[in-house]
């Protein structure tokens, strides 16, 4: 097996469960997801299994998300998972929403939440929250490429929000900021992951199993045939530019050896990926003249 399948991850369990229940219906080892999704959100997770794993790196890192906030109210975790700090009986307006969410548009610094898993001197942030114990957490720079108002519920007081971002951005962060902007308060209820890279909601494929309290789950009927026939050529998720190889430089590849390139006007930039018979044997980069081989994935 050789590929990734776009999972539709559901809510209530971490991103490495779903991992281990894909492990367990293929039969294979070598599974592992793209971007960790919090086990409050639910959405798109590609999945990658065999040699492909190797190829998660180069994946694109864009997400695209659709999240609720509730106004009103801000938690610890700046979602339903912790406790509430702060409530406002301030009503906002769509106009007020509109007004502020400019200020979340392109590059900015945003504080994580304390209830993450970054780490600050080799500890993460949630060990520290957990503990009672105050530390210091430096802002950290995100792009936010587009951020619109698609829905506002005047009466219950929440707003759906659509947020194209860079890796790392932390949308409840924003849900939490949002909320202070408008000097109402505000938590994140809900959270859908809409794109990751160039995999979208809409061809995703539900995890073929049943998931029960406490994590437990049951596999569901024919749950093998459903996640073989998902799996996706990776070629459709790398953007690296790509060289289509011979058979004899298929075999020099195979070896672990560069291959000579004819044309001295090509350009391919730090990294290409290699296809034979439409199928990624390698990732490259060029020096020079020659093509050298990173990573191999014959089969």
């Amino acid at each position: 097996m050789f590929g990734v399948i776009n999972i539709y991850k559901p809510k209530g369990i971490t991103s490495h469960d779903v991992v281990g229940i894909v492990r367990k219906i293929l039969g294979i080892k070598q599974v592992g997801h793209t971007g960790t999704l919090d086990p409050f959100a639910e959405g798109v997770l590609p999945i990658c299994v065999g040699k492909a794993t190797r190829l998660i790196e180069y994946f694109d890192d864009d997400k695209e998300y659709i999240a609720t906030v509730q106004f009103g109210t801000a938690t610890e975790t700046y979602d339903t998972e912790g406790k509430i700090t702060k409530t406002s009986n301030k009503k906002i307006t769509q106009t007020e929403i509109l007004e502020n969410l400019k200020f979340f548009s392109g590059e900015i610094e945003q504080i994580p939440p304390i209830y993450s898993a970054i780490k600050v001197n080799g500890k993460k942030l949630y060990e520290y929250a957990r503990e009672g114990k105050s530390v210091d957490i430096e802002p950290r720079k995100v792009t936010v490429y587009e951020i619109e108002l698609v829905g506002f519920d005047n009466i219950n007081q929440t707003a759906d929000i659509r947020i194209k971002c860079s890796k790392g951005t932390y949308i409840r962060s924003i849900a939490n900021d949002l909320g202070e902007k408008l000097g109402c308060c505000g938590h994140l209820i809900k959270l859908i992951r809409s794109k990751a890279g160039k995999f979208n909601v809409e061809n995703s494929v539900q995890l073929p199993a049943n998931i029960k309290e406490d994590k437990k789950y049951t596999i569901k009927e024919n749950a093998k045939e459903i996640l073989c026939k998902a799996i996706q050529n990776p070629t459709a998720a790398i953007s690296l530019p790509q060289m289509i190889i011979t058979d004899a430089e298929y075999e020099k590849i195979s070896h672990g050896n560069p291959i000579k390139i004819n044309n001295k006007k090509f350009k391919c930039g730090d990294f290409l990926i290699l296809v034979y018979n439409n199928n990624v044997v390698a990732t490259a980069q060029q020096k020079e003249e020659e093509i050298r081989v990173k990573k191999v994935f014959i089969q």
